[in-house]
């Protein structure tokens, strides 16, 4: 796997919204990533908004595509997620990634980013985004620093040690099925995955991990991770399941190692996890 230079002070980072509108200014974002010593610049389409989104696709993606070529530019924070990510991403050109790489950053919708550029062999980085940092705990903020200067992050949970050492990838459960069969989907034998979801039902779980499983994507994995599943629904006749036991309905079956309630998701203490690369 190709890995971007981790930052230095001094370094130039831009935000760009490649999905949904941010509703959060992005004041403290700025402020804390001028504390790291960083040189931030906000993309237009953070204070643009088209329907739901954050500009038009051509709009979005031109943006970011400015970026990417920007050689001066050491990594992209997308400001939120929500949904969008998919509509521009096969009008992006990553090749510039290859000879001059740079972090790009985000979680939820950007699942879609992090498949992509997995399948380019360029490490990426699942963490808090810039509309999300005044809600973040002090540890998901550091851990967030620490993955992008390149500093050993100790995670606050038992069990990881479990674990084989092998390479992460993953994110949004939701995401990952959208992505399944194109271009962006990632590379899962011989990977450690990282599932997360928000306010989904609970049967919908189970039905997106069997669709991986018959897929042939969890039968060889060397290990799961499993995050955040915040603001779960449930029917009026409940499904019955919680999350760990539809898990390990699905997965029980493979010899590796399953290691739930890891600190990163749809939650305030959301730690960073570089994708691509091995967390032990």
């Amino acid at each position: 796997m190709i890995q971007p230079p981790y930052l230095k002070k001094g370094d130039k980072v831009a935000i760009s919204c490649p999905a949904k509108f941010p509703l959060n200014p992005m004041n403290q974002a700025v402020e804390l990533m001028e504390s790291w010593g960083l040189e931030v610049i906000i993309g237009e389409t953070v204070n643009s908004q088209f329907h739901q989104f954050a500009g038009d696709d051509k709009f979005r993606a031109q943006e970011l595509q400015t970026f990417i070529d920007d050689n001066s530019v050491k990594a992209i924070f997308a400001a939120r997620g929500g949904y969008g990510s998919v509509r521009i991403i096969d009008s992006i050109d990553f090749s510039n990634l290859l000879s001059h790489p740079k972090w790009i950053v985000g979680f939820s919708d950007i699942t879609v980013f992090h498949g992509h550029l997995n399948r380019l062999g360029i490490q990426s980085i699942h963490g808090q985004m810039p509309a999300n940092i005044p809600d973040s705990t002090a540890g998901g903020i550091e851990s967030l620093r620490k993955a992008l200067f390149g500093e050993k992050i100790e995670y606050p949970i038992a069990g990881l040690e479990s674990l084989p050492k092998a390479p992460v990838i993953g994110g949004n459960l939701s995401i990952l099925l959208s992505v399944l069969g194109s271009e962006s989907d990632p590379v899962y034998d011989g990977k450690i995955l990282f599932i997360e979801d928000v306010a989904e039902y609970y049967y919908a779980v189970d039905r997106m991990l069997r669709a991986l499983d018959r897929a042939g994507k969890l039968e060889n994995l060397k290990g799961l991770l499993v995050g955040g599943f915040t603001a779960m629904k449930d029917n009026d006749n409940p499904f019955g399941f919680s999350i760990e036991e539809i898990v390990m309905g699905v997965v029980g079956q493979y010899n590796y190692p399953v290691v739930f309630n890891f600190p990163a998701g749809h939650i305030d203490d959301n730690w960073a996890i570089v994708f691509g690369k091995k967390i032990l």
